[in-house]
């Protein structure tokens, strides 16, 4: 079984349209989406529209599709991120906004979990992006399935842990061994914040039970004006052009 497992589109249809090209050339039997459809970009109707067409996906809810679907409260982000949403909010489709509001917070099935963020708390959405993120939580390791897979910090991180040891990795390819759970940050579609300003997917194959990222250039140029001329902040569209 291969599984196409990316996060964090941002309403950047470029970036996920060059995403989903290179997965419908990869003989993947599941695509699974970890959330943030939404926010930041300038297309959030045409990326809703992209994701629901996806045969056999899976998707799970982000914090910017619980906010514009009026999931949680955002009058305490920042600024410019607020007057994104609300942009974000004017223009998204009713269909698209029913969609994103059925969302479940996270999916579990056999040995796999997929979470916008921390599968613990899932409606909280909080960050695993440092080893001390998981000690942090040591009583309850038994919480997590063998693999979890999430999105939200736009990074490409992963974690391997044992009943005593946290072992960060940071690599293109990761083998996951069955001593050890892993939980694995898939990076983003839409606004990578990893220095490498491409678009980032992986895919994991269940024959080696390798997880793969793969990172794919796209028009971000196009992107940054769209976001320019829609009114929105201009930094959400100069980070794509660097990565942070």
């Amino acid at each position: 079984m291969r599984l196409a497992i990316f996060s964090d589109a941002h309403g950047n249809i470029e970036a996920l349209e060059e995403v989903l090209k290179y997965l419908r050339g990869q003989k993947i039997d599941r695509y699974i989406f970890l959330g943030d459809a939404v926010g930041y970009g300038p297309n959030p109707n045409e990326v809703c529209a992209a994701l629901r067409s996806l045969p056999n996906l899976v998707a799970v809810l982000g914090n910017h599709d619980a906010a514009v679907s009026g999931r949680m409260p955002y009058k305490d982000y920042y600024e410019a991120a607020r007057k994104a949403l609300d942009w974000t909010v004017s223009r998204l489709s009713s269909d698209n906004l029913s969609w994103l509001s059925s969302l479940p917070y996270k999916h579990s099935e056999g040995d796999f979990t997929f979470s916008h963020g921390s599968p613990l708390s899932p409606a909280s959405f909080d960050y695993i992006f440092l080893p001390e993120q998981l000690l942090d939580v040591y009583d309850e390791w038994d919480s997590f399935s063998h693999l979890t897979f999430i999105g939200h910090s736009h990074l490409t991180i992963a974690f391997k842990f044992n009943d005593t040891e946290v072992t960060p990795l940071v690599l293109d390819k990761i083998k996951c061994a069955p001593e050890f759970k892993y939980v694995i940050t898939v990076g983003s579609v839409g606004q990578p914040r990893d220095n490498d300003p491409r678009a980032c997917c992986g895919i994991f194959d269940s024959k080696d039970s390798t997880f793969t990222y793969k990172r794919l250039p796209y028009d971000n140029e196009k992107t940054r004006q769209k976001i320019i001329d829609a009114g929105l902040a201009p930094a959400f569209g100069d980070r794509l052009l660097i990565g942070m």
